[in-house]
């Protein structure tokens, strides 16, 4: 039987400074068979080599600390963790938590590259280039509960968000055709078509809706509509308790399936939305850890030998959604007039202190995914053509007036009246809405009761499923509702293949269409980084600001 790598064809991208690895190369990368346990360089996200940092950010460490660096782990003690957002939901077909992968763990992780490797599963392997999976799973574990994560769980939980068309990761189980336990620890899925990304489902982080967050299926059934908030997962730590905008509290699981941790007696976990608060509490020891959003921390934490900065550019970034189901954004003149009409230098000026990375693509021009044609065809800073497209909408019976919607930080503020000002100067009327993050979150962006609204996503190790999730029809993250059908074929196509040349052409063919239709106004790569005290160790993360809880411990003060 063949072993396939489940992300074969997703080629790295470059760090800035570094030499573009040969075609040869990057093909030999990309063919390492990983999940059957091939091991992998550590090498920095869309890179290759070692991290480095950008400009003035500290991008040292993007995904944690350094083990051989940090000394032996010390047991007991409790975490104390600020976030910038309180969790949506503990139930992993709604996902929208920071803090979920404590519970759940997770059935496999992603690499620095990007790629799954084993976690709760040992391996994941196909014997027909990627039409079958076979998941393997570690033997005798166990939920919180003291029933079996076993074959017959992976499937309850899959056919769950299957199931559910509103289930974030809903979109993940497109491709299955029939899912079946071959023995207790074996599910074999048979897919409608050959995907090489499908082992990506099972190592997404769980904000992002996942396929590998395993609920125990006993604790689903009898907790019913109240299992959101008492969730029973496999993961390192056991849920508590959880006061709604104030903490919520676990301990530790003894029967955790990797002998000797977690290291840690709990975590506290607090919803500190406001920025300043947020950063202030942990310099000056209320929290341990701040998991952050904004480029302020970013900035201010880089500067702070005190603290230790985990964060990396990846893909993705932050940008505007333009809500395409209504006036004036139905109409491409004025999405391309809004984004003509901003300064990119006077963007970084204000919004980043010249130390930003702006975007107009979702890939950096490092990447190689990255595409020159899509960059060439996103509308350039152009005062007067945006008032010519304006006056064009005028003419054609249209109001250019909008709502502007966005969160309430001072970072939030700031950028908002940055934007307002600019949009004035070409004859446009944007009328600011702030909102606390939750309903900015909830009801706005997700419910599209926007005219144009900030966001941020990101940054990630693999363009798989971003690209899809943000961009496609049926995207979790299509927030403002974009449909281009030759966009949905790129995406399916960079999903399907397992050839690392017509994955990059069809992630680049997406790009150009994105570019032509503009669904949405690039500002920067995003800046969630994970920011934490000197006594707080062994740090594991995503670029997207998930960690792995298990190897966390704290150092004595």
């Amino acid at each position: 039987m063949n072993r396939v790598d489940p992300r074969a064809g997703l080629p790295r991208a470059r760090t800035p400074g570094r030499a573009r690895p040969s075609a040869a190369a990057a093909l030999l990368v990309v063919l390492c068979l990983v999940l059957a346990g091939c091991g992998s360089a550590p090498g920095p996200a869309f890179g290759g080599g070692e991290p480095e940092s950008v400009g003035a950010l500290d991008s040292s460490q993007p995904w944690g600390g350094d083990p051989a660096e940090e000394g032996t782990p010390v047991r007991g003690g409790t975490l104390v963790v600020g976030m910038y957002t309180e969790s949506r939901s503990l139930d992993p077909t709604v996902g929208n938590s920071l803090m979920a992968s404590a519970i759940y763990d997770s059935l496999l992780k992603m690499d620095r590259e990007g790629r799954p490797q084993p976690q709760l599963a040992e391996s994941m392997t196909s014997p027909d280039g990627g039409t079958t999976w076979t998941l393997t799973l570690r033997p005798a574990v166990t939920f919180h509960d003291g029933t079996p994560l076993d074959a017959d769980a992976v499937i309850f939980n899959v056919r769950r968000q299957l199931d559910d068309t509103t289930a974030l990761g809903h979109l993940y189980t497109e491709p299955i055709a029939a899912m079946t336990a071959t023995d207790p620890r074996t599910v074999t899925f048979t897919l409608k078509r050959a995907t090489s990304t499908f082992p990506m489902s099972f190592a997404l982080p769980f904000s992002s809706g996942n396929l590998g967050s395993i609920a125990s299926p006993t604790a689903v059934q009898a907790g019913g509509e109240a299992y959101p908030r008492n969730p029973v997962g496999a993961g390192p730590f056991r849920f508590v308790s959880w006061a709604q905008d104030n903490k919520t509290v676990v301990e530790r699981f003894d029967r955790y399936w990797d002998e000797g941790k977690p290291y840690l007696d709990g975590i506290e976990f607090r919803p500190l939305p406001d920025t300043d608060s947020r950063y202030a509490s942990v310099v000056n020891g209320d929290i341990d850890l701040n998991i952050g959003g904004f480029f302020s921390e970013l900035e201010r934490a880089s500067a702070d030998d005190t603290l230790q900065t985990y964060w990396g550019p990846g893909g993705d970034g932050q940008y505007l959604y333009f809500n395409l189901t209504k006036a004036p954004f139905d109409d491409r003149r004025m999405r391309e007039a809004l984004i003509r009409a901003v300064d990119p230098a006077a963007l970084d000026a204000t919004q980043f202190r010249g130390r930003g990375q702006l975007a107009t693509t979702p890939f950096a021009e490092d990447s190689p995914y990255f595409s020159r044609h899509a960059a060439d065809a996103y509308p350039g800073y152009d005062v007067e053509r945006a008032k010519q497209l304006v006056a064009d909408y005028r003419a054609s019976g249209g109001d250019p007036t909008f709502t502007y919607n966005t969160g309430n930080s001072p970072d939030d503020h700031q950028l908002a009246q940055f934007l307002q000002a600019q949009w004035a100067a070409i004859g446009v009327t944007a009328n600011l809405q702030f909102d606390d993050i939750s309903t900015f979150i909830g009801p706005i962006v997700r419910g599209t009761r926007f005219g144009t609204a900030t966001w941020i996503t990101g940054p990630y190790e693999s363009p798989y499923p971003f690209m899809v999730n943000q961009f496609s029809t049926t995207g979790i993250n299509n927030y403002g509702k974009y449909s281009n059908p030759d966009v949905d074929a790129a995406l399916a196509e960079a999903g399907a293949t397992a050839d690392p040349a017509a994955q990059v052409a069809a992630y680049q063919r997406a790009q150009v269409l994105i570019s032509q239709d503009l669904p949405v106004l690039w500002l920067a790569r995003a800046a969630k980084a994970a920011i934490a005290r000197p006594t707080v160790k062994g740090v594991s993360r995503y670029l997207s600001s998930e960690i792995f809880w298990a190897g966390v411990w704290k150092a004595p003060a």
